[in-house]
């Protein structure tokens, strides 16, 4: 699903240069969950920001799904992201003037087509995450843990191949941050998506079927969590 190849990324020139990934190579599996943990400043961010391909890389090579995404057009990757790519963000991301139902619709809308078919699948999604009921609500009307619920269904909609979760606990109480990762956890396996999820949550983490940790730009662990070791 996932293969990154020798992937360095540097910013700056001179004596302002900071190399952020320092060559990463990493495979992940079509319907794996994968955890990227390690201290700021490790490449967490800037790893995930290049396999959304909201950033590109400086050397090396990203293979999605079987598509070379490095070697992309901005405009072409664009279309990759919207279409074959759900992201999941720590501050949601959701728009205040919007209901929940219009708000998961919002990918559809950047694609000009909008129909009774798609309301209704977005009702679907809205109540496969525990929000049938909350579909007209405006964003003040939710708490944060069924706001996250909502840009989970939101990066959803078009049914994406893989699912990139940027802290999604981290604006949660850890009741309602474990009820987020036990969806992510069933999504995974309901629908076969691929999720890779930064976090700084040890616990967290372990939600996941490996935990990759960073450390200065560079991989320095891929472990197994052996609570997912069975899959």
């Amino acid at each position: 699903m996932i293969r990154l190849s020798r992937l360095v990324k540097t910013y700056g020139e001179g004596a302002n240069r900071v190399e952020a990934l320092k060559g990463i190579d990493l495979y992940i599996a079509p319907g794996e969950f994968v955890s990227i943990m390690g201290p700021s400043g490790s490449g967490k961010s800037t790893l995930l920001n290049l396999v959304s391909a909201l950033d590109t890389p400086t050397t090396g090579e990203i293979s999605i799904d079987g598509h070379e995404i490095s070697s992309m057009s901005d405009d072409a990757l664009t279309l990759f992201r919207r279409r074959k790519i759900g992201l999941i963000f720590q501050f949601f991301n959701l728009l205040p003037t919007l209901s929940a139902l219009d708000n998961v619709l919002l990918p559809l809308m950047l694609e000009g087509k909008i129909n009774h078919k798609d309301r209704q699948h977005a009702r679907e999604i809205l109540s496969e995450v525990g929000l049938a009921q909350r579909a007209e609500h405006k964003m003040h009307q939710l708490s944060g843990g069924e706001m996250q619920r909502v840009a989970i269904a939101r990066a959803l909609i078009l049914d994406p191949r893989l699912l990139l979760a940027d802290e999604p606990t981290g604006n949660l109480d850890s009741a309602t941050g474990q009820t987020v990762l036990k969806l992510l956890r069933a999504l995974c396996e309901r629908h076969k998506t691929t999720v890779v999820m930064v976090t700084h949550d040890h616990n967290a983490a372990r939600m996941g079927d490996r935990i990759v940790t960073l450390k200065d730009g560079l991989l320095v662990s891929d472990e197994p969590c052996a609570s997912h070791a069975h899959r």
